[in-house]
């Protein structure tokens, strides 16, 4: 797969501080601002706020 440049792959971090994190790809020119989004973190056992790492 070539690599692009608008759509880079991101790491989305719990909140929890557990320390899991999912790998995704978002759209710079849509979202320019760090992705936020409320998966489920195994860890903790219910769903948390992930947040964008760089």
């Amino acid at each position: 797969m070539a690599h692009n440049e608008t759509r880079p792959v991101v790491h989305l971090r719990s909140t929890a501080g557990t320390g899991h994190t999912y790998v995704t790809r978002k759209n710079r020119r849509t979202s320019p601002d760090r992705l936020e989004l409320r998966k489920f973190d195994p860890v903790a056992g219910r769903h948390v706020l992930f947040r964008e790492a760089r």
